[in-house]
């Protein structure tokens, strides 16, 4: 990875989690009996949790490829006042010819925005159902702006997999599921 994409890696990790919510506190996992209440529930989520893998498959049992590729590198965290921020990136997203990140080729632009997903907002947890609702307040994506995004859960120890529901891509019915890792 070159420095420059470096430093910019680290300059959007550093405002994701300055400007949406401050900073993110790990904690203990909750014992058995506070797992079954809907405040622990949620207590699953705090903290930072790295992207691990990203499956997506078709309806006739196709694999294919995420969309920010089989490499996608991502950083969700949850904090205990409910507020979420997630950053999905492709990593061989190409420089820009120049250091003004507003001065890119419309090519460069195209390619640094397809290849970058990013939302915050608030969100609740329905334990019973198995689901989490962002409720998006800030997206790279306008259309988001102001909706609820839903993704079904399954937590595995120091692990997470969070699946939205299916979509249509290229009229076939794809399933997604996120692996993500909590960070230490």
């Amino acid at each position: 990875m070159h420095s420059r994409s470096k430093k910019y890696l680290i300059a959007i990790t550093v405002l994701c989690l300055l400007i949406p919510f401050g900073y993110v506190m790990g904690q203990q996992e909750p014992s058995q009996d506070a797992q079954r209440s809907p405040q622990a529930a949620k207590e699953r989520f705090v903290g930072t949790w790295k992207l691990v893998s990203w499956e997506m498959q078709r309806s006739d049992g196709k694999v294919i490829e995420p969309i920010l590729g089989r490499d996608a590198v991502a950083w969700v965290m949850f904090d205990a006042n409910g507020r979420m921020c997630a950053q999905l990136m492709r990593q061989d997203r190409p420089n820009f010819s120049t250091n003004d990140m507003r001065r890119g080729t419309p090519e460069e632009v195209k390619a640094a925005y397809e290849g970058y997903i990013a939302y915050c907002g608030t969100y609740t947890v329905n334990e019973e159902e198995g689901y989490l609702v962002t409720h998006v307040e800030l997206s790279l994506f306008p259309n988001w702006l102001g909706t609820d995004q839903k993704r079904f859960f399954e937590f595995s120890e120091d692990r997470m997999t969070l699946m939205p529901p299916p979509t249509v891509v290229a009229g076939q019915q794809v399933i997604s599921r996120l692996t993500w890792e909590r960070l230490k």
